[in-house]
């Protein structure tokens, strides 16, 4: 299905990155390793790149996978893009100082938390995990994402599943978002910025 829908020339949710990044990637540390979950086009891993990290990117969709190489060629950006299943990623222990997920709400709560656990291992002590999706009532709006509000994103949802870490960032809001055909017009948006834990002593 995503392949059929990457299929063509346009870039489906655009080239530019996601508002999440654009007001949060400061915090990350320079030339940090970043894993992007579910990449899609390359829109995200590709402005990574272009503030100076070194991004690895995962994405099933091959149609996906060979925009985002165009992307990063017309950037001049490198990539290590992965095509794999994230459901069957091998989530390396504390590999990476941050791991991004941009709307990445397209399999069931099960599928979520197995989705999150990977992430949780794989980030470095100190690392971040940056998440943006949507809230329950982005449904009513049909201007994007699952059309089953169990899929859907809330503030609680994250603080439990990412229980011990430290909350940088935590909202729920809506906004009016233009970014291709695949985001566009008003949005309920769910986003968090949180650490994990260093060891203690």
């Amino acid at each position: 299905m995503w392949n059929d829908r990457y299929a063509g020339e346009d870039y489906l949710f655009g080239t530019e990155p996601s508002t999440l990044l654009r007001h949060e990637a400061a915090r990350l540390p320079p030339g940090a390793e970043v894993l992007s979950v579910a990449e899609g086009e390359g829109r995200n891993a590709v402005w990574l790149a272009g503030q100076g990290h070194k991004v690895t990117a995962v994405e099933a969709a091959p149609n996906a996978l060979a925009k985002a190489r165009r992307l990063a060629e017309a950037r001049g950006v490198t990539l290590d893009l992965h095509e794999a299943d994230i459901d069957r990623w091998d989530w390396a222990p504390g590999a990476f100082d941050a791991v991004l997920g941009v709307f990445i709400q397209f399999g069931d709560r099960a599928a979520q938390d197995r989705l999150f656990a990977g992430m949780r291992q794989t980030l470095r002590p100190g690392g971040l995990v940056l998440l943006q999706g949507y809230a329950p009532r982005q449904v009513g709006y049909g201007t994007g994402g699952p059309g089953d509000p169990a899929q859907m994103y809330t503030e609680p949802l994250l603080r439990d599943r990412f229980a011990g870490f430290e909350i940088l960032l935590l909202r729920d809001y809506d906004t009016d978002l233009a970014e291709g055909r695949g985001h566009s017009g008003r949005s309920a948006l769910v986003e968090m910025v949180a650490r994990k834990p260093r060891p203690e002593g």
